[in-house]
């Protein structure tokens, strides 16, 4: 085992919990305490895992090897540079930023620093379990649907940033091509942010993706399903099943392995081996995080032109 790394979590929301709880629990890192605006969350925070409340996100930086960023979306690029001039490495949870030219200074910023960068996509774990990111094909059509119920998180940003980015990124890791067209419609809430989305983009190799998101639905759906020239996989994630017609080698009980049960540990697990040399880079680099946030980015304004 590498040494121990102090590890630190800016802002102490659900997310922040995650992450703490995640730290706190591992015998190789030794959890510094997290820093958040509202001094009364954190100090809620530390009070269930321990460690210590921050008053200043210097304060925090000065006393931890590694960084997560929980805080809300708007934070990710400004509190990603602080902690990189302070010299940590970064776990960023997605989006990286909210806005491309603010990605690219952080991702820059961490290489000249030599820090490593990682970004929060934790569904590529559950892929990663499947086999789809070792499948020897590119699918020709992808249909993706993340349906919730009404939630206060995340109201910072449009269902697409929140949800449908999750599904882009793994869609971008399977395509093997670059897309070319995005088309959008969809629904706002009452506080105007587009709440219900649904888009369409086509790659250059002809593949064609299918995205459909809400954050007002009466109850869960999750479903994925890839089609290929020589079958379909489909999978149902509420329900838990999963149907193969491909002739491809996956394991349809993906959901039972460690690394599914707990793709934000697996996540991690990855992100600290990475800052101690032990592998070449994190589980998501910051270069895909901002292909993500630049497909997402697109959809929203194809949303935008359609609303």
């Amino acid at each position: 085992m590498g040494r121990t790394l102090r590890a630190g979590v800016i802002g102490a929301g659900v997310f922040g919990g995650y992450h703490a709880r995640q730290y706190a629990n591992r015998s190789d890192v030794a959890f510094a305490g997290v820093f958040d605006p509202d001094a009364a969350a954190g100090q809620a925070l530390i009070a269930a895992v321990g460690g210590q409340a921050f008053e200043s996100l210097e304060a925090l930086l000065a006393e931890a090897d590694v960084i997560s960023i929980t805080s809300p979306a708007m934070f990710h690029a400004e509190q990603g540079l602080a902690a990189v001039a302070a010299g940590r490495h970064v776990y960023v949870e997605k989006p990286i930023a909210t806005d491309v030219r603010a990605a690219e200074r952080l991702a820059i910023a961490a290489g000249r620093a030599g820090v490593v960068l990682a970004n929060g996509h934790q569904e590529r774990v559950v892929f990663q379990a499947m086999g789809l990111l070792d499948a020897p094909a590119a699918p020709l059509r992808v249909e993706a649907v993340r349906h919730g119920p009404p939630s206060p998180r995340s109201r910072d940003v449009s269902a697409v940033l929140d949800l449908m980015i999750h599904d882009i990124d793994l869609v971008l890791r399977v395509s093997g091509s670059e897309p070319v067209a995005a088309e959008a419609e969809g629904e706002r809430a009452g506080d105007g942010v587009w709440d219900s989305v649904r888009a369409e983009v086509s790659f250059e190799s002809g593949l064609v993706a299918l995205f459909d998101v809400s954050r007002q639905a009466p109850a869960r759906r999750r479903i994925l399903k890839l089609v290929y020239a020589s079958g379909e996989v489909e999978v149902d994630f509420v329900a838990r099943t999963f149907r193969n017609t491909t002739p491809f080698d996956l394991n349809a009980d993906f959901a039972s392995t460690p690394a599914a049960t707990d793709p934000l540990g697996a996540s991690l697990t990855n992100f600290l081996a990475a800052v101690r040399g032990e592998i070449d880079r994190p589980l998501v680099t910051a270069a895909e995080a901002i292909a993500a946030l630049d497909l997402t980015l697109a959809v929203e304004m194809a949303l935008g032109n359609a609303g």
